[in-house]
């Protein structure tokens, strides 16, 4: 299982936690670790201990500070919004698949579905949350694509490798921004939905993209079969989207609770690693 992130490194400690749920609760055999990093990441041994120690191969990616100097960015477009868009330009060019994660998610059941997925004819397969949201047709204007059927979150992305080189290019992606930059609301989410949302395999969100933040939408619109107990036996991922993350000593609701008790897990094997 190819898994790809891209982190800065205030989110070490995220991502070590959205791993080792991952290992918890999936069955797979072979895991190979992705980072997509700008500069080498000040704890990169760490992460790489820490994935020897969940039987998981660390190869972290770095981008370097040049890569994307002709690319638009501005405070509002930082550089990082191209990382995962255009991952396939720094991946090794024999993957054929790999499963982009944001690091606030946490995997609460087995990912291995998710990841065996067909997607052949697609580039991608993500989830919406616009059913929530009810915003399909401002998006399809404001991006101008009509044939957007749905405004995909970009946080949880299986990527077809394969085909993504062939129609993804970073010169179309440029342009995409300087055409388009006073619509643009969402960077990287924009884009990909703007160019390729009709490419795109729909997935259930209450399954593989669960926004923490709207348990009671979710209930409501499913006419209370997705309780909080179909939550724990059903949805392989929990992403936390917004401001407000479970991480933080603030927080209180269920899943921030459930996130502490795996990030606590995760303390303990750095701890260990830490120690020697």
């Amino acid at each position: 299982m190819n898994l790809l992130f891209s982190i800065s490194d205030n989110f070490t400690e995220p991502l070590l936690t959205t791993l080792f749920s991952i290992r918890n609760n999936t069955k797979e055999e072979s895991y190979v670790v992705y980072v997509l990093q700008k500069e080498e990441l000040k704890d990169n041994k760490l992460i790489h201990k820490f994935c020897q120690q969940l039987q998981m191969e660390y190869k972290p990616i770095i981008i370097g500070k040049n890569i994307f100097q002709n690319a638009p960015a501005s405070e509002r477009w930082p550089e990082s919004i191209y990382y995962r868009l255009l991952a396939h330009e720094f991946l090794p060019s024999d993957l054929d698949k790999i499963l982009y994660l944001d690091a606030d998610v946490l995997c609460i059941n087995d990912l291995s579905l998710l990841y065996n997925q067909n997607i052949n004819d697609y580039l991608y397969a993500a989830s919406s949350h616009t059913r929530l949201e009810v915003t399909d047709t401002i998006n399809r204007l404001r991006l101008g694509n009509r044939e957007l059927k749905s405004y995909f979150n970009s946080g949880v992305l299986l990527m077809n490798l394969t085909l993504i080189r062939q129609e993804v290019k970073s010169e179309t992606i440029y342009n995409f921004i300087m055409e388009n930059h006073d619509f643009l609301l969402m960077p990287d989410q924009d884009v990909l939905n703007g160019l390729y949302g009709d490419q795109i395999l729909p997935l259930p969100d209450e399954l593989y993209n669960f926004d923490s933040r709207l348990p009671f939408l979710y209930e409501i619109m499913s006419q209370k079969e997705i309780s909080y107990d179909w939550i724990m036996d059903n949805t392989v991922i929990l992403h936390f989207c917004g401001k407000n993350k479970p991480w933080n000593e603030s927080e209180r609701s269920k899943f921030s609770v459930l996130y502490k008790h795996y990030y606590s897990q995760m303390k303990r094997v750095t701890n260990k690693i830490t120690s020697k």
